[in-house]
């Protein structure tokens, strides 16, 4: 579900309650479509979290704070000019339009008092965080929209800030009222019911209108026409309940799970349309519930985007390489007719007196043959035939040196190809900025892409992901190629076990022994987080790999995270990530 109008007002006298007079302390912005204020209050410290991404527009108390960029962003550099030690005075909504304005009492640079005005509008693709200034003059804007765009509605530095255009051929309950709107509703005969609500109301997700379908007609799709007395009468019942939960702020914070737990809606109120298809939770608040209902969904989508330039330097390299190989194959397979080359001037040779000067071929009987058949050798007649035979010679070790270094070459390039499958899944992994950072760090290393230059110094690298098993063993997970070199011939002591997905990219696992014998339950589960954290962590019966880590040593020259290992045994597990989770050390 969108978070609507009629979920927005409640949610404005939420964060009315919680937030007026608290002072903006600090301003971040985690990525270009997100912002959160720090505010400082009676109450102690409050994050509100300000979203125009596409996929999850919203404004709200947030528990979770994403990692914060180490070079503020021009925008944010701007807002924390205005905003800083600002004072939050109003948070406003007009009608059930799906647009929160924020007013901050603030100081300019002469220290005299102005109200600015953040305008967060949750409109889909059009979402936008705007800063209007003092004089409803926009400031600047995360997302800008210039005359081209829209003629009607720039949002430009400098331009007024006017609301976006309400649907004038819909009406508010909050404004008409459920009569009205029932009225409206009404006059669109032989539509389903859910979609003549949808179509007459505005603000008013497809969620409330199907909600109000099925408690006025046990069937969201039941046409108006069809609809009774008794069904009118609970759809009015219905909306004008809706409005008065609007009014008096009794909202009632509901979060709806799909069988196998996941959420999939949430609403200010209860939720019965589904029947014993979902399970419902009612949260503390409305911004705990869209903590709740966003927390992983976000977090994905934001590491995603941090990730991106990452994943098209990946997939232009393994473009790149694919085509390489296939040249280098193309040309390996012609390299194999050399012995042809060879032949050819062995026979010439045999033959010089026979072949006139000037012949663009010979046929000569191929005495290497039990048979002795004749063979046909196309000759170039510009040149004699003793120099044809040494062409054919020269061509031949030519053909005998590119099949040798093509050999290598593509030896080579499939091991650069498995490295950037590893990097690849590494990065699918990843979970945090510091660790998307690292592989960026890795790729530069590796000349995959250059670094900006910066006199910021590096952060520390992150330790290995730390766990123990149920035998009281410590196990240590590396999260890239790096740390999995630096885990395995650094870290690991010769009688410790390490353990590798089989053939499959993945994380090196190092069971710490400290000179006790592992027990296979240990084995067992150290088996599962290198599933987990490895290319097959969606399979069954993976098999990996583990040996005693004096076993495992790195070839000369490879790439990071490329070892080679004897002396193993193989054991198959299926990943369970719920079963690492538990293993998993604070």
């Amino acid at each position: 579900m969108a978070l609507d109008g009629a979920f927005l007002r409640c949610l404005t006298t939420e964060l009315a309650t919680a937030l007026t007079d608290a002072r903006v302390d600090k301003i971040h912005q985690p990525s270009r479509e997100e912002l959160i204020f720090f505010m400082r209050g009676r109450g102690g410290t409050s994050k509100l979290y300000l979203s125009a991404r596409v996929q999850s527009p919203r404004v709200h108390i947030t528990r979770f704070v994403p990692d914060n960029p180490a070079t503020p962003p021009m925008f944010c550099m701007l807002m924390r000019k205005h905003l800083s030690g600002a004072r939050l005075t109003a948070v406003r909504q007009d009608g059930l339009e799906r647009a929160l304005y924020l007013d901050f009492l603030a100081r300019n640079e002469l220290g005299d008092e102005a109200t600015l005005t953040v305008a967060c509008e949750l409109m889909g693709r059009n979402s936008n965080l705007i800063l209007i200034g003092p004089d409803g003059k926009v400031l600047d804007a995360v997302r800008r929209v210039d005359f081209e765009t829209s003629p009607t509605r720039p949002i430009l530095p400098g331009v007024a800030y006017e609301p976006p255009p309400r649907m004038a051929d819909k009406l508010d309950l909050w404004l008409a009222g459920a009569d009205a709107l029932c009225n409206a509703v009404r006059g669109m005969r032989e539509t389903p019911l859910c979609d003549a609500i949808l179509a007459s109301s505005r603000g008013l997700s497809p969620l409330l209108c199907r909600e109000a379908a099925f408690v006025a007609a046990g069937d969201e799709q039941t046409l108006t026409s069809d609809l009774s007395g008794d069904g009118w009468a609970r759809l009015t019942a219905y909306l004008t309940r809706l409005r008065g939960i609007l009014e008096t702020q009794a909202a009632t914070p509901y979060l709806l799970y799909k069988k196998d737990g996941t959420p999939f809606e949430f609403s200010f109120l209860p939720i019965t349309q589904y029947g014993l298809d979902a399970t419902g939770r009612q949260a503390g608040s409305l911004s705990e519930l869209l903590d709740d209902y966003y927390a992983e969904k976000d977090e994905k989508e934001r590491l995603y985007q941090r990730a991106r330039d990452l994943w098209r330097v990946l997939q232009t390299a393994q473009d790149r390489l694919a085509r390489k190989l296939e040249k280098q194959r193309q040309e390996l397979a012609r390299s194999g007719k050399r012995e042809e080359k060879r032949l050819f001037g062995d026979l010439l040779n045999a033959n010089l007196a026979a072949v006139p000067r000037g012949a663009d071929h010979a046929d000569v009987i191929n005495y290497y043959e039990p048979d002795c058949p004749t063979v046909r050798v196309p000759l170039d007649p510009a040149i004699t035939a003793a120099q044809n035979a040494q062409r054919y010679y020269k061509e031949y070790r030519k053909a005998q040196t590119a099949e040798r270094v093509l050999g290598e070459q593509i030896a080579a390039g499939e091991e650069e190809r498995q490295y950037l499958d590893t990097v690849a899944d590494a990065l699918s992994r990843a979970g945090s900025l510091r660790e998307i950072a690292e592989l960026r760090e890795e790729l530069a290393a590796g000349g995959y892409l250059r670094l900006p230059r910066s006199k910021q110094k590096s952060p520390a690298a992150l330790p290995p992901m730390a766990f123990r098993s149920s035998d009281g063993f410590d196990i240590l997970v590396g999260r890239n190629n790096r740390q999995n070199d630096q885990l395995t011939l650094k870290t690991a002591r010769g009688g410790d076990i390490w353990l590798h997905t089989k053939n499959i990219p993945g994380s090196h696992v190092i069971v710490v022994t400290g000179g006790r014998e592992a027990p296979e339950s240990t084995l067992t589960e150290a088996a599962m987080l290198a599933a987990v954290h490895s290319k097959a962590s969606g399979g069954a019966q993976v098999p990996v790999d583990f040996t005693e880590a004096r076993h495992v040593r790195k070839p000369a020259g490879a790439k990071p995270g490329r070892v080679i290992y004897d002396h193993q045994q193989t054991i198959y597990v299926t990943p369970d990530r719920s079963i690492c989770d538990k293993l998993k050390t604070p």
